[in-house]
């Protein structure tokens, strides 16, 4: 059973700061995901064989070189671009 200081540490050493709701809500929340995983763990899955993905099937694809979209044509659309410079305006992040 996950208790409120379990999250409360987990909040610590990923460096969050959670206010007292958050951690009822987080603690209701994480063990709601581990009563499920407990849930699966039962299942029998020695029929099953193991998967790398769930279709079972290789997701890859050749590589194909084809023509960019020209400059001008990127940036025409863009709100508030710098096609002088050839970029786009971004909001700061930080």
């Amino acid at each position: 059973m996950l208790t409120r200081a379990d999250v409360a540490k987990i909040a610590e050493l990923a460096r969050l700061d959670l206010t007292d709701d958050e951690l009822d809500l987080f603690t209701r929340q994480l063990g709601d995901i581990l009563v499920y995983v407990e849930q699966i763990r039962t299942l029998d899955t020695s029929g099953v064989e193991p998967t790398a993905h769930v279709l079972n099937l290789p997701v890859e694809r050749p590589d194909i070189v084809i023509a960019s979209l020209p400059r001008a044509e990127a940036l025409a659309n863009a709100p508030d671009a710098a096609p002088e410079a050839g970029l786009f305006k971004v909001p700061r992040v930080i």
